[in-house]
């Protein structure tokens, strides 16, 4: 049997973060395909547990071979940095530091073969930043963490998968910072990933950054001919399924249809609203680029249901599930 371990860092402990990790824990299921291990806190799950009303007991362990892996128990790396008095839905400095410890600990873990794939669970920016971590978010840290000098970030929902040439930037800087090696890049991330999950030649569209992808110099000013398109021709030349620049109002649509396996988008928004529109419930982020695979739920800490036992764990279910997918495959013991 080959059940992937993947660690699930906790996330800002004030958020949905503990509430949708043992909703999603408590599936059969999910033992069905993977071994999980949470890198937090005991006592903020235990607490999460109750609120949920799940009969399920939060174990502490200290490393990954300690951990039983069976359902019903929620094994779990105790960092015992959460205050038992912490509120739910409130900016926290505490918060934060133990969110990125999470981290920290699980990239320690899978960098060192010890867990097979990274699974988050939402930080919040505002607290990482209060308590000293000037990142934009998961991505940035995990790239810094594992010292890789540029990713990607890809969501994925049931019809539709979607990497970006840039995200946490404004409009006018990515913009500016989009040019035809990132272009190539950034398909090559995608293509590889999909590749490695099981898509032999995937097919993959690029859009444009102006409205209808310019329209051949109506609109913009040659960004298509000058950042995209030589992008596109050099991933086509080594022999990637590439189209592109096509404009960004239909090609979403034409890759729900099934016309192509991932879209390439520009910026943030382009690419974010499609996936979103979707639904949160069912997207998935993932880091791609890494040298280690993470995926992540498609949601915010969500503080105003935080702590009410009603926030949604379908998308942790399918971060999980695409965690146990895209990891190396080693045989259990």
């Amino acid at each position: 049997m080959n059940r992937p371990v993947i660690a699930i860092t906790m996330g800002d402990a004030a958020g949905v973060g503990p509430e949708v990790i043992v909703k999603a824990l408590t599936r059969a299921d999910v033992h069905d395909l993977l071994r999980p291990l949470v890198i937090g806190d005991v006592a903020r799950l235990t607490r999460a547990a109750d609120i949920c009303r799940l009969d399920v007991a939060v174990r502490p362990v200290t490393q990954p071979s300690d951990a039983a892996y069976t359902p019903g128990t929620i094994d779990c790396i105790d960092l015992a940095l959460i205050p038992a008095d912490l509120p739910f839905g409130e900016l926290s400095p505490v918060a934060g530091e133990a969110a990125y410890r999470c981290i920290e600990r699980a990239v320690a873990l899978a960098t060192a073969g010890e867990v097979d794939a990274i699974c988050t669970a939402p930080l919040n920016k505002e607290a990482l930043h209060a308590a000293g971590h000037r990142f934009p978010g998961h991505t940035e840290i995990l790239a810094d963490l594992t010292g890789t000098p540029e990713v990607s970030m890809m969501l994925s929902a049931p019809t539709l998968r979607v990497v970006h040439c840039t995200t946490h930037i404004g409009l006018v800087d990515a913009v500016e910072r989009i040019d035809p090696a990132l272009v190539e890049r950034t398909i090559r991330r995608g293509h590889e990933t999909l590749v490695r999950s099981g898509i032999a030649s995937p097919r993959i569209a690029v859009c444009g950054i102006n409205p209808h992808a310019g329209e051949n110099g109506l609109f913009g000013r040659g960004e298509e001919e000058a950042k995209v398109a030589p992008g596109v021709a050099a991933a086509r030349a080594d022999g990637i399924d590439a189209t592109g620049p096509l404009p960004a109002d239909t090609v979403f649509f034409r890759a729900v249809r099934g016309d192509f396996d991932l879209v390439v988008a520009m910026y943030h928004d382009q690419g974010h609203c499609p996936v979103k529109v979707l639904g949160l419930e069912s997207g998935v982020n993932i880091t791609v680029g890494l040298p280690v695979v993470r995926t992540s739920v498609d949601h915010g800490t969500a503080f105003d249901i935080a702590g009410t036992g009603t926030a949604d764990e379908r998308s942790m279910l399918e971060a999980l599930r695409q965690a146990a997918e895209l990891a190396p495959q080693r045989t259990e013991t």
